[in-house]
């Protein structure tokens, strides 16, 4: 798939490091290399966004559960944050989770992260609970976590 020079295209285990690196560079608490190759390997819906250069602009993991698809992972590079690229990714995981038949998105967002807050709150998503101390967060202590869920 191609809009304005973005290619969006199934994530395969030859996508896995340059995922990694991403996580890495955007996540004070990231997933772990293999937290990516299991997700693949259970079959989850994996989605990666390139540019025309082919560089890595940004990916997600969807899983589907009987009629609800739940968002794993949303990341966009930290340098193209802004460019309304998180909201196009967003629409993507909407197209996938309408084609695997689900009615809804859940996904679990801390409190702290007010900039996805802000997407995901502006692309329709509700808070519809929380998940207490979900997240490691400095020091040992824990976050809760924020959890939303939008309607297809």
């Amino acid at each position: 798939m191609t809009e304005a020079g973005l290619h969006l295209s199934r994530m395969t285990a030859a996508d896995l490091d340059e995922v990694f690196g991403v996580e890495l560079s955007v996540y004070p608490h990231p997933w772990t290399r293999g937290n990516f190759a299991d997700s693949l390997a259970s079959g989850y819906q994996g989605r990666v966004l390139r540019d025309d250069e082919g560089r890595l602009v940004g990916y997600f993991l969807l899983m589907a559960a009987v009629d609800e698809a739940h968002l794993l992972n949303v990341a966009v590079r930290a340098g193209r944050q802004g460019e309304g690229l998180g909201r196009w990714l967003l629409d993507k995981v909407a197209e996938c989770a309408r084609t695997l038949g689900m009615e809804s998105v859940l996904l679990e967002v801390r409190p702290s992260n007010l900039r996805a807050l802000k997407v995901y709150e502006q692309y329709g998503f509700t808070e519809i609970g929380r998940r207490k101390a979900y997240y490691p967060d400095h020091n040992g202590q824990r976050e809760d976590a924020i959890v939303m869920r939008y309607v297809l």
